[in-house]
């Protein structure tokens, strides 16, 4: 950090539409100018039928997704450290476009 340029102060604050929601899905949908990160929840109606219903869609610019990969990867190898290693479950790829 350079002196003679303190860092400014960070004020958080809630917009009136700020929403929490529950995922268990996150598809990412690439461009060159952005990501886009699809949340939703997967249900399995039967052991044929799963389905994923997409509930919120975020677009990153790059600059921002690759700050967001390295906040995760930190934040998950400081989980991973107090509760022990996590196992992924078997990937689903949906089928269609990728844009």
């Amino acid at each position: 950090m350079n002196p003679s340029h303190p860092q400014p102060k960070i004020q958080l604050s809630q917009h009136p539409e700020y929403r929490e929601i529950y995922s268990n899905s996150v598809q990412v949908r690439v461009s060159v100018w952005d990501f886009l990160l699809v949340f939703g929840l997967v249900h399995q109606e039967t052991p044929e039928q799963v389905n994923v219903e997409n509930r919120l869609g975020v677009y990153l610019s790059p600059q921002q997704a690759k700050a967001l990969w390295n906040i995760l990867g930190q934040n998950l190898a400081q989980y991973e450290q107090t509760f022990g290693k996590l196992a992924l479950e078997p990937q689903i790829v949906p089928q269609g476009p990728v844009h």
